[in-house]
């Protein structure tokens, strides 16, 4: 159960990697959580599993800060694309996404099709997604998207001014969300820029969501709020999200290496 991990960062959303084709690791809920606590385990927001895949160059298996497996990661998936180098199919439980290397730090990833349906996010009832006829406190009338995980957004007048921190929660654990939800609240600037904060499932406030940024591009666009390509600044940086209708999502942005190490997981 001994075996290497490398620490990386997609602007500020930091992951413990683990390559587990060579070096295979038994991983579930408690482990994940143990080695994502800052205190007593290594420290991150996703811990990253990779393994051999029948259907993709590498699977992917992507664990919250609190030991929930979840669909896709975004800031992740540029992570991983700049540690294997290339263009890379890689298989997550969200659907396969392709990821290519861009060199200068840069990576694009092909985020799949998103898709609008209330079934589809999911929600626990059929309502209309565009925008959604509900409301917590201030917020209301979020727009629902799923990126490979659901997003629910909020187009207010300054995202900084929500008190993200205790309606975030309130909302990703809302029965209106059988999976909870990723909570995104974003202002648009003009129709090529939009300032974002994201609330993440199992994870809480980050500095970055690359399928946040994706929801919310995707969802400003559909609604003429903006246009592709558009910049989502995120308080650790910027993303560049380009889609057009029933096509694929396009995400292009950094990711960086912090560390690489070694750790017997049976410690944890």
């Amino acid at each position: 159960m001994r075996g290497p991990f490398t620490k990386m960062h997609g602007l500020g959303n930091d992951f413990v990697i683990i390559d587990g084709r060579n070096h295979p690791v038994e991983m579930g809920s408690a482990r994940a959580r143990a080695i994502a606590d800052r205190r007593s385990g290594i420290g991150c927001d996703q811990l990253i599993v990779l393994q051999a895949s029948d259907i993709a160059d590498v699977r992917m298996r992507i664990f919250n800060h609190d030991g929930s497996e979840v669909e896709a990661c975004g800031n992740a998936s540029r992570a991983v694309s700049l540690l294997l180098g290339g263009s890379t199919l890689v298989e997550t439980t969200g659907g396969i996404i392709r990821c290519e290397s861009l060199g200068g730090g840069q990576a694009m990833v092909d985020m799949g099709t998103p898709r609008f349906s209330w079934d589809a996010i999911p929600l626990s009832y059929a309502m209309d997604t565009a925008p959604m006829p509900v409301a917590w406190e201030e917020l209301e009338a979020p727009y629902a998207v799923n990126v490979g995980n659901p997003h629910a957004i909020f187009f207010v007048p300054e995202c900084e001014a929500v008190s993200l921190d205790r309606l975030g929660p309130l909302i990703e654990t809302d029965s209106l969300f059988p999976e909870r939800v990723n909570v995104n609240v974003a202002t648009i600037t003009n129709d090529r820029h939009i300032r974002l904060r994201v609330w993440e499932r199992g994870v809480g406030l980050t500095r970055a969501c690359g399928t946040g940024a994706c929801a919310t591009a995707v969802a400003a666009i559909a609604a003429g709020k903006a246009l592709s390509p558009v910049t989502v600044s995120l308080p650790g940086g910027d993303l560049q999200i380009a889609w057009e209708k029933d096509g694929p999502i396009r995400m292009t942005g950094p990711a960086t290496f912090v560390f690489t190490g070694e750790a017997d997981w049976s410690l944890f």
